[in-house]
Parts: structure tokens; C-alpha cells; sequence
């Protein structure tokens, strides 16, 4: 035995590292990888596995140090390279760890929203009714299919808004503002479709729901109020087969 090692010198580099993997929630991560915090404690992310262990997968989370996907609070095999989304939290001693068992953090009711409320939406996984998401970081609400005014993708975050609060308790979601503002989102989206269709477009209070659901992503009711609304504000012309951009103040001489 080397006299270092009767004196109890202080293990490797090597040895300490993996030890401090071991005992932490997190490891060092590539200084040049984040430039800003990608989600903190509290909150349901969808994150980047950039390295996986034997104690588990540690996560972009874009602080100094990784965060670490324990192999307990694993459902997924993570992948480097992939994404997981997860719940994050605290351990036992304060440190920061992940989590994929969701239903652990997360109420399937809520008494803290009422229609109307604008929320955080992280979108989860998509059922026969429609596609289940997390509402500010804190319980889960629906959005039916009929609701889904565009394309969401897994772990995407974005805003919506409480459709509905059920007798359980348990929330309908919609990614539209209810209400006026909502037919001004509508209008918007009408506006921008005929602008980039040159002008006109062949959506009219006669059309197919379906064909309008399938080109502006909204109810063919909603879709007739907004173009109500924006023809008394004179910024389109209804015609048999479609709307139309209504001519400008310059371009009439007016």
C-alpha cells in the first residue's frame, strides 16, 4: 500500500465525479449548450436527454447543471437525443430531479380555475375524446378534437384558455379566448387566409363545416360571426361562393 493511500488521501477525479452523480440531482452540463433556463422547479417540461447512466438520464433544462432523470422515476426508456416529458421537483435534500410519472404531481380536477381563465398549457398524450394537456403545471384539462384550432405536438407549451369547468371539476380546454376576443382571433386568421390567397377566399356561410374547420382550424358558426363582424367593419365584401378583401380608400379614390 503507497503511503498516500495510508494516509487517506482523497479519491480520484474520476472517483469523485461519479460519486457526486450519485448523490446529486444533477451533473455539470456543457457551458455552451444553454443560453437561458428552459423550465424550472415546479413545472412540467419537455426536455432534451442529453446523457443516460446507470442511476438514469439527465435532462437539458438549460441551467449550469443537468438535470437528472432518475431510473425509478423513469416509464420510458430516454433515449440521448430524444425528448421526456417530465414533472420537475425537489429530492429529499432540495436538489432538483426529474420526473415522468406525472399522475403523482399532477390533480385530474381542479378548484383553483373558472371559465374563461387564460392558462399555461403543456400538451401530453392524445385520446379517442380529444388531446390531454397540463394546466399551469398543476392539473390536467382536455382539449376536444373539435377545439383544436391548429396542429399540437407532444411536450409543446403554449397558450389556451378554460372552456368549461365539469360538475367533477375536471376542465375543457380551448385554444381560442371565448367571448368577443375570440371572433377577433377568428377574424385575424380570416384576414391572414385572404391575404395569402390573393385576395378572395371560397369560404362562404354556405360552406361544408368540415372544409371550414379544415382550412381555418375554427366552427363554421364562429367562422360566420367573425366574417359578420369584419364586413360591418368593412374590411371584406360577402359573396355567394366567398369573401373577399373589400377594396381600399386608395384604391377607390377615396
Amino acid at each position: 500500500m503507497s503511503d498516500s493511500s495510508r494516509r487517506g488521501a482523497p479519491p480520484s477525479r474520476d472517483r469523485r465525479n461519479s460519486n457526486d452523480r450519485r448523490a446529486g440531482g444533477s451533473r455539470p452540463s456543457n457551458p455552451g449548450r444553454h443560453a437561458a433556463p428552459k423550465a424550472n422547479v415546479g413545472e412540467v417540461a419537455d426536455l432534451s436527454v442529453v446523457q443516460v447512466t446507470e442511476i438514469g438520464a439527465f435532462l437539458d433544462w438549460g441551467h449550469p447543471r443537468d438535470l437528472l432523470l432518475p431510473l425509478n422515476e423513469q416509464r420510458l426508456r430516454p433515449v440521448v437525443g430524444r425528448r421526456a416529458l417530465v414533472m420537475i421537483s425537489t429530492d429529499y435534500e432540495g436538489r432538483p430531479v426529474a420526473s415522468q410519472r406525472l399522475e403523482r404531481y399532477l390533480s385530474d380536477t381542479s378548484d383553483q380555475h373558472r371559465a374563461g381563465d387564460e392558462v399555461v398549457l403543456v400538451i401530453s398524450e392524445t385520446t379517442d375524446l380529444g388531446v390531454k394537456a397540463v394546466v399551469d403545471h398543476h392539473c390536467w384539462g382536455l382539449l376536444y378534437h373539435d377545439e383544436l384550432s391548429r396542429p399540437v405536438r407532444r411536450g409543446q407549451r403554449l397558450t389556451g384558455y378554460v372552456k368549461r369547468v365539469r360538475e367533477d371539476g375536471r376542465l375543457d380546454l380551448s385554444l381560442l379566448p371565448p367571448g368577443e376576443a375570440k371572433l377577433d382571433v377568428v377574424g385575424e386568421q380570416v384576414m391572414k387566409a385572404l391575404r395569402e390567397a390573393g385576395g378572395y377566399l371560397a369560404l362562404s356561410d354556405k360552406s361544408p363545416a368540415p372544409e371550414i374547420k379544415r382550412r381555418l382550424g375554427v366552427s363554421k358558426n364562429a367562422f360566420k360571426q367573425a366574417i359578420g363582424r369584419l364586413y360591418k367593419r368593412r374590411l371584406i365584401v360577402i359573396e355567394d361562393a366567398g369573401v373577399r378583401l373589400a377594396p381600399s380608400k386608395d384604391s377607390t379614390g377615396g
